[in-house]
C-alpha cells in the first residue's frame, strides 16, 4: 500500500499530547486499583491464617499436631505440607488459568466489563472461603478469588495505563500496586485482630473480610469509563472520542485521538494476537515482559509475604510477635510504594530497578549469615537484639521491592506492548506471573525445610542475576507516549533496535520500511476504515 493523503494526519513521532490531570482520571484510577487491594489482601491473609491453630486443628490436622510436638526433626520443618502450600497456591493456578479468557474479554468486551468479572469471582469465592466446611469447599472457594486474580490483574494495568496522561502514567499505574501492598497491611492487622479470637471462628472472619474490597472493586466497575483505547478498538469511535476529551480535560485531543484511531487499525489487521506476538518485532517487549515476572517472584518476596507469620514463627518469634512483625514489615511496604509513585515519573523506572537489587541482595545476605549463625534446628526464640536485626533486614528488603521490582514488574509491561499485541502481551504476563508465584508458593516450606538459612542465599542470586539483566536489556521508558514505544525506545535501545528491523516480515499495516503504512495515494481517512 502506497503512502498518501494520511501522512498529514499522523501526529508525527515525539509529540507530547496535551492533557490536563482531571478529577475523573483520580476518581477513576483510585477506584480501578481497588483490583490490586484484593489481590493484596488475597496474599497477605493466607499466611496469617495458616499460622493459627483453629485453622489448622480443622482443615490439617496433621500440621497441627506438629506444632505441638516437641521432637520435630528440624525447626525449619514443622509447616512442610503440601495440602497447606496447596491452599495458598491454588489461587495463582486458577489466576493462571482464567487469565486466558481475560485477555479475550479485555479486547472485546472492554477494561470495564473485565474488572466487574473479576469482582464478580471474588465476591463468590470469599462467601464459600468464610462459609468453608471441609478441605474441599475451602479449595473451591481459593480457585473462584484466583479467577478474580486472573481478570484484574489483566484489566486493571491496562486500565490504568491507557487512561492517565503520559507524564504521570508511571505514578498512576502504581496505584495498583499501592493497593496491594495496603490489602497485605490490612489484611496483617486483621489476622492480627483475629488471632486472639477464642471460639475458634477468627479464621473465618479473616476470610470473610475480603468482602470489603472485594465490594469496592465491585462498585468501582460500574462506575468507571472504559478507556479511550477500548473504546475505539471495539470500533466505538464518537464515545472514545468523548471520553478522551473528557479525561484530558480539553478539546485538544485530535493528534492523540488519531494515534489511537491509526494504532485500532493496525490493531484490527491482527487476527491472531497470540501468534503475532511471537513475532520478531514484538520480541524486546515479549521478552521483557516474561523475565520481570519471572525475577519478580524470584526476588523471593512473595514467600515472605505468604508465609511472613509462618516464617517468623519458624524462626523462633512465637505466636504473636510474628504477627506483629509482620505488620511492621506491611506498613513499611505501603511507605514504599508510597515512594515508588512519587519517584518513578521523575528518577525512571532503571534507576530504581538497579537500586533496590543492591538493597536487596544486601539485605538477604545478611538475614542468611544471621539465620545460619544463631538458628539452629531447634532452637528457642531468637534473643531481642538479633530478631529485631532480622526484621530491620527484612524490612530493608521489602522496602526496595516495594518502590521497585513490586510495581515496576507491571507498570513496564503494560506501557510497552502496541496496541495490536497489548492485550495479549498482558495476558502473557499475568499467566507467567501467576505461574511462578504459584511454583514458589507451592515449594516455599518445603524449600525452607531443606535449604533451612540458605533459601535467603538462594533469592539473593536471582536478585543479582535479575539486576544484570536490567543493566544491559532493560530501556528507560518514563515520560515516553504509549503508542510511541516503538520510535522512541525500542529503535534506540543498542541491541532490541535489531528486532525493528522489519527486513524479515511485513507487519500488518507496516510498509517494507518499519514505517507506518500511510492509506491510498488518493487519501486515507483513518476513522471511516474503521
Amino acid at each position: 500500500m502506497p503512502g498518501g493523503g494520511f501522512a498529514a494526519s499522523v501526529p508525527p513521532a515525539g509529540v507530547e499530547f496535551e492533557a490536563k490531570i482531571t478529577p475523573i482520571v483520580i476518581i477513576s484510577c483510585i477506584m480501578a486499583a481497588t483490583g490490586g487491594l484484593m489481590f493484596g489482601y488475597d496474599v497477605g491473609i493466607s499466611g496469617g491464617v495458616t499460622a493459627m491453630p483453629d485453622f489448622l486443628k480443622k482443615f490439617f490436622p496433621v500440621v497441627y499436631r506438629r506444632t505441638l510436638r516437641g521432637d520435630l526433626d528440624s525447626n525449619y520443618c514443622k509447616y512442610d505440607n503440601q495440602g497447606l502450600q496447596l491452599f495458598t497456591s491454588s489461587l495463582y493456578l486458577a489466576g493462571l488459568t482464567a487469565t486466558f479468557f481475560a485477555s479475550y474479554t479485555t479486547r472485546r468486551l472492554g477494561r470495564k466489563l473485565t474488572m466487574l468479572i473479576a469482582g464478580v469471582f471474588f465476591n463468590i469465592g470469599v462467601v464459600l472461603n468464610a462459609a468453608a466446611q471441609d478441605l474441599a469447599m475451602l479449595i473451591i472457594g481459593r480457585i473462584l478469588l484466583g479467577c478474580g486474580v486472573g481478570f484484574a490483574n489483566q484489566a486493571v494495568p491496562l486500565f490504568l495505563s491507557e487512561i492517565a496522561p503520559t507524564r504521570i502514567r508511571g505514578g498512576l499505574n502504581i496505584l495498583f500496586q499501592l493497593n496491594v501492598t495496603i490489602g497485605i497491611l490490612f489484611a496483617n492487622l486483621v489476622n492480627y485482630g483475629t488471632s486472639h479470637i477464642k471460639a475458634g471462628w477468627g479464621w473465618r472472619l479473616s476470610l470473610g473480610l475480603a468482602g470489603i474490597p472485594a465490594l469496592l472493586l465491585t462498585v468501582g466497575a460500574l462506575l468507571v469509563t472504559d478507556t479511550p483505547n477500548s473504546l475505539v478498538e471495539r470500533g466505538r469511535l464518537e464515545e472514545g472520542k468523548a471520553v478522551l476529551r473528557k479525561i484530558r480535560g480539553t478539546d485538544k485531543i485530535e493528534p492523540e485521538f488519531l494515534e489511537l484511531v491509526e494504532a485500532s487499525r493496525i490493531a484490527k489487521e491482527v487476527k491472531h494476537p497470540f501468534r503475532n506476538l511471537l513475532k520478531r518485532r514484538n520480541r524486546p517487549q515479549l521478552v521483557i515482559a516474561i523475565a520481570l515476572q519471572i525475577f519478580q517472584q524470584c526476588t523471593g518476596i512473595n514467600a515472605i509475604m505468604f508465609y511472613a507469620p509462618v516464617l517468623f514463627d519458624t524462626l523462633g518469634f512465637g505466636g504473636n510477635a510474628s504477627l506483629y512483625s509482620t505488620v511492621i514489615t506491611g506498613a513499611v511496604n505501603v511507605i514504599s510504594t508510597i515512594v515508588s509513585i512519587y519517584s518513578v515519573d521523575k528518577l525512571g523506572r532503571r534507576v530504581l530497578l538497579l537500586e533496590a537489587g543492591i538493597q536487596m541482595f544486601f539485605s538477604q545476605v545478611v538475614i542468611a549469615i544471621i539465620l545460619g549463625i544463631k538458628v539452629k534446628d531447634h532452637s528457642d526464640d531468637l534473643q531481642t537484639g538479633i530478631a529485631v536485626l532480622v526484621v530491620i533486614m527484612i524490612c530493608t528488603f521489602i522496602s526496595a521491592f516495594a518502590w521497585s521490582w513490586g510495581p515496576l514488574g507491571w507498570l513496564i509491561p503494560s506501557e510497552t506492548f502496541p496496541l495490536e499485541t497489548r492485550s495479549a502481551g498482558q495476558s502473557v504476563t499475568v499467566c507467567v506471573n501467576l505461574l511462578f508465584t504459584f511454583v514458589i508458593a507451592q515449594a516455599f516450606l518445603s524449600m525452607l525445610c531443606h535449604f533451612k538459612y540458605g533459601i535467603f542465599l538462594f533469592f539473593s542470586g536471582w536478585v543479582f542475576i535479575m539486576s544484570v539483566f536490567v543493566f544491559f536489556l532493560v530501556p528507560e521508558t518514563k515520560n515516553v507516549p504509549i503508542e510511541e514505544m516503538t520510535e522512541r525506545v525500542w529503535k534506540q535501545h543498542w541491541i532490541w533496535k535489531r528486532f525493528m528491523d522489519y527486513s524479515h516480515e511485513v507487519a500488518p499495516g507496516i510498509d517494507g520500511d518499519g514505517s507506518k503504512k500511510k492509506g491510498h495515494s488518493n487519501g486515507f481517512d483513518p476513522v471511516s476504515q474503521l
